[in-house]
């Protein structure tokens, strides 16, 4: 195992002359307004306090876990409130920790995409296994040396995320070893933007589409967990440790006190996670979606495009919540490494009426007709559908499909997808 080290760290009745007068002044001076809730415009509602799951079992004491054996799939991100890494809230707690493992991107959550994560030693003599490495799912061997498999890591509510899939490959192992399975639930910080996508289909399966759920599913990872365990693995041993005080109607960032850490090298904010899914599809085709920049995903290019004519065409569509404008950026990694890019700059106007996959599906259709030699998606199919989850987006797409009937008949494949869910 390679090692690294990361850096954490009185019986009267009467009243005195005086006191009278201080109760006079008290109700005399108007309450600090967080006292009249009643009086908080509609816009400003009073939100319960948000204590994710690392919260609630910080809470506890960590209760939950006394005396088990316990492994924790993880990362730099799942902190709690307070900024504490949860292992460290764990062994603070005096929870029995084994070791780590850690997803797609590593422990230190800078592995680009796609590369394989290392594992190591943290703090001297904690072990972090890699679950993007040789393996991705828990050696069977380890999950004898535990009582309960602990997952929290942070997602970002797009089925080709491969957190999910992280999750599902723990499931499974666990549920062929005996082993208990125990997610402790982090906020969707884009479910605001409800569902949206084609629904997968089984031939498409793949770590970047492991659960037959809404390309955009709207749900936490806990519920998400509870769906598989009923669909594939009835026996697994699973508990939720839910949220308090998370609504499905707020964005990541909406909660005071609650930090969206960036989960992997190019999610860095909320705002970024939310235009994710319109630009992933990007991921196979010829154009650069912007790694390698300093804003991933929230532009587009390459060094045949020109940006006017594109623009103007991707603007003259009135989608709704999102304007673009012209960019040049060289990206350092990726697609088109040290090479000037001519492309589009995404610029969300209203967070309540933007819809990703509706501007995702028109950005690679204008490209499409702009660009019809160059984009290269056919040359890339077999990755695109995967992400999509289906063949049909690429099909329409190749087609000249009208955006509308795209967007009817994904509607159409979700209108049976009724799960179970924690929270409003």
């Amino acid at each position: 195992m390679t090692e690294c080290t990361y850096r954490l760290q009185t019986s009267s009745f009467r009243l005195s002359s005086r006191l009278a007068l201080a109760i006079l002044l008290f109700l005399a001076v108007p309450r600090p307004l967080a006292l009249h809730a009643a009086a908080l415009p509609a816009s400003f509602p009073v939100a319960e306090q948000l204590l994710t799951g690392i919260d609630r079992l910080d809470v506890s004491h960590c209760t939950e876990l006394s005396g088990l054996k316990v492994g924790l799939i993880t990362n730099h991100a799942a902190q709690t409130r307070r900024g504490e890494p949860g292992y460290a809230m764990m062994l603070r707690n005096k929870v029995r920790l084994q070791y780590l493992m850690s997803p797609e991107h590593g422990f230190a959550g800078d592995v680009e995409a796609g590369r394989k994560a290392l594992g190591g030693i943290l703090e001297g003599d904690l072990p972090v296994h890699s679950l993007y490495g040789a393996a991705r799912s828990p050696d069977p061997a380890l999950l004898q040396q535990i009582d309960l498999l602990v997952f929290d890591l942070q997602d970002v509510g797009v089925r080709c995320y491969t957190y999910l899939s992280t999750m599902k490959n723990a499931m499974q192992a666990c549920s062929e070893t005996g082993t208990a399975f125990m997610v402790l639930d982090r906020p969707n910080p884009i479910a605001p933007l409800g569902r949206g996508g084609f629904m997968l289909q089984p031939r498409q399966a793949s770590f970047v589409g492991a659960e037959n759920i809404p390309f955009i599913h709207a749900m936490t990872l806990g519920e998400l967990a509870q769906l598989i365990k009923a669909r594939h693995f009835p026996a697994l041993k699973l508990r939720v440790i839910p949220m308090q005080g998370w609504s499905r109607s707020r964005f990541g960032d909406d909660y005071p006190g609650f930090t969206f850490r960036s989960p992997s090298p190019n999610i860095s904010s909320v705002e970024t996670a939310m235009v994710y899914p319109a630009t992933v599809f990007l991921e196979a085709t010829a154009i650069s979606e912007g790694r390698g920049t300093d804003a991933p995903f929230m532009q587009f290019g390459a060094p045949f495009i020109e940006s006017g004519p594109l623009v103007a065409s991707l603007n003259q569509r009135n989608l709704p919540g999102v304007r673009f404008s012209p960019v040049s950026f060289m990206p350092t990694t990726s697609k088109f490494k040290g090479k000037r890019c001519r492309g589009v700059r995404i610029s969300l106007t209203s967070r309540s009426e933007f819809n990703p996959f509706l501007t995702g599906v028109a950005i690679l259709q204008t490209l499409q007709r702009h660009y019809p030699s160059e984009i290269g998606i056919e040359q890339h199919k077999a990755f695109f559908d995967r992400l999509a989850g289906t063949s049909r987006l690429r099909e329409m797409i190749i087609g000249g499909e009208p955006l509308p009937r795209i967007m009817e008949e994904c509607r159409l494949e979700r209108e049976s997808f009724q799960p179970s869910l924690l929270y409003r």
